[in-house]
């Protein structure tokens, strides 16, 4: 058998979550590894002297353990044999991982992982108003958004943008099922050399 991981991140309310439950639900031999059910119990996370708790880093993350169940993911599935040639690729089950969160691509070894990487990314007004429905556990405080998310989301995506690595950027903004058939094809051609 083989592998093929693909890392869906990008910026709060993008999109991530339902794409990649769309994908879990249609691509075969497919897992789910979300980072929202690695963050920190909220009071081991650091607080900024605005009281704001700072839920946009790594650092308010189990990133070891993230990465240990990936890690073991990986070693269930993948197999000895790579296949050679298309007849052996369609008779060999291709096992897919998808991961999905919002700081995937910071964390080197959890990085390295990755067949295929995307980025869903949407303007600040559209943002803003997607978390404003949201609720959130702790809730957000007044002022949340532009005194933090937003400012460390453009962060992240300013040493995002520097990494050498490929990464497919998506219009959160265009309808979810566009989203969907684009990276569904995409993973289909790349993964199982399947016409998209």
């Amino acid at each position: 058998m083989t592998t093929f991981i693909v890392g869906i991140g990008g910026v709060t309310n993008g999109g991530k979550t339902t794409l990649a439950n769309r994908l879990l639900k249609i691509l075969p031999n497919c897992s789910l590894i979300s980072q929202d059910c690695y963050f920190k119990a909220e009071a081991d996370v650091a607080t900024d002297e605005r009281g704001f708790k700072q839920f946009d880093v790594l650092e308010a993350l189990e990133m070891e353990a993230m990465m240990s169940d990936v890690l073991s993911w990986i070693k269930q599935h993948k197999g000895t044999k790579q296949p050679k040639t298309l007849q052996e690729k369609c008779e060999t089950s291709v096992h897919f991982l998808i991961i999905e969160g919002f700081l995937l691509y910071h964390y080197k070894p959890l990085d390295e992982v990755f067949d295929y990487r995307y980025f869903l990314t949407v303007p600040y007004e559209e943002c803003k108003k997607r978390r404003s429905t949201r609720v959130y556990d702790p809730p957000d405080p007044p002022g949340y958004f532009d005194g933090h998310v937003w400012p460390m989301y453009i962060k992240h995506k300013e040493e995002m943008d520097n990494l050498q690595k490929q990464i497919v950027f998506l219009d959160g903004t265009k309808p979810i099922e566009d989203i969907f058939c684009h990276v569904y094809s995409e993973i289909k051609r790349i993964a199982l050399n399947s016409p998209s």
